[in-house]
């Protein structure tokens, strides 16, 4: 915990000197990150055996893991987890230089990690077999290059995982603060979140950012949490977003707001739809009861909303908003008592 402090930061104060400094950072890191990965693509390639890759294919047999809709819906989560923060191209989208950057930078994003994990995954299924691979140590990387190349590959692929982390602690901090920062200065969020220091930097939000991760680190060292309980909270918690954000880009194609006369809005809306279905599947997939913990966390942004529409002296419920505030608030308290007797758990 002290270390993962350290790093928190000396990461923030990293950021404090500029967007541009960090940016920088974040793409060697990259660079180094990815090089990892492609050898480690290439030599398994090599090593790939195609009998150890077609046993018990389906894990249906043998393996037991249930039907094949099961092991799908049993790996939504940690599926969702990966992709998570494919959204930050659109975040950072004020920042660009160039507007049609945010749509290139996000497809070739997607696509690129796509191809990075599915190879990692598919290729390993090709050393070793799939009991023993569930089996190994995390980063499972390792064993499976060891196998391979000898003790030369766990310690490249350690190494290649130090980077990885560093530069996803410095990737998450960077779009942590820009959300609140965004939403600071379009008055979704209090005026305050809208600060930036000297170097444009969104010194608040950051600061504010960091200490609620300072706080969850102390909280995860004390209450024993797994990283595998706090990725199930959030990926569930991002559901929400992803739900609405499908939904309201098909309601703007539906209707037409925001689009030009005789603009063609088939496409968006076809996925618009398509997203919102999709996110209605995972939380299907994932079950009720990590968006019930999730409450617990949603439930006190609405003193931030009460905040900002004062600000702006503008309204601030309409009935609708006042029935799911208060709807969100009872979840909210119903999931703490549930977490406190017992009965909710994330694992």
């Amino acid at each position: 915990m002290i270390g993962a402090s350290v790093l928190l930061w000396a990461i923030h104060f990293l950021i404090l000197a500029g967007i541009r400094q960090a940016a920088i950072v974040n793409l060697i890191v990259t660079v180094a990150k990815i090089a990892s990965i492609v050898l480690f693509i290439g030599i398994v390639a090599l090593a790939f055996r195609i009998d150890i890759f077609n046993a018990d294919f389906s894990g249906v047999g043998n393996a037991g893991l249930g039907s094949i809709m099961n092991q799908v819906k049993s790996t939504m989560l940690v599926t969702l987890w990966v992709f998570i923060g494919i959204e930050g191209a659109s975040v950072f989208s004020a920042r660009a230089e160039r507007r049609k950057d945010i749509a290139t930078a996000t497809v070739l994003g997607f696509f690129t990690c796509l191809a990075l994990y599915a190879l990692v995954s598919l290729l390993s299924l090709g050393i070793v077999s799939r009991p023993e691979l569930a089996g190994l140590k995390n980063p499972s990387m390792t064993d499976v290059l060891e196998a391979i190349v000898g003790p030369w590959g766990a310690i490249l692929i350690n190494l290649a995982l130090a980077i990885s982390v560093v530069g996803a602690f410095l990737n998450w901090t960077l779009l942590a603060a820009e959300v609140p920062h965004v939403a600071g200065r379009d008055g979704t969020m209090p005026a305050f979140f809208g600060q930036e220091n000297e170097r444009g930097v969104p010194s608040t939000s950051l600061t504010t950012t960091n200490l609620l991760v300072q706080l969850f680190l102390i909280i995860t060292l004390y209450a024993h949490s797994t990283y595998q309980a706090l990725f199930y909270i959030a990926s569930a918690a991002i559901l929400a977003p992803y739900i609405f954000s499908g939904a309201y880009a098909a309601k703007l194609a539906i209707t037409g707001e925001s689009y030009v006369l005789g603009e063609n809005r088939n496409a968006p809306m076809l996925v618009g739809l398509v997203a919102t279905i999709y996110g209605l599947w995972l939380v299907y997939a994932a079950g009720l009861s990590y968006l019930f913990m999730c409450a617990i966390l949603y439930a006190p942004s609405i003193i931030f909303f009460v905040w900002a529409r004062r600000e702006n002296r503008a309204r601030i419920f309409h009935p609708v908003e006042a029935v799911l505030a208060a709807a969100l608030v009872a979840l909210a308290f119903y999931a703490a008592y549930q977490m406190w007797i017992g009965t909710l758990s994330a694992l």
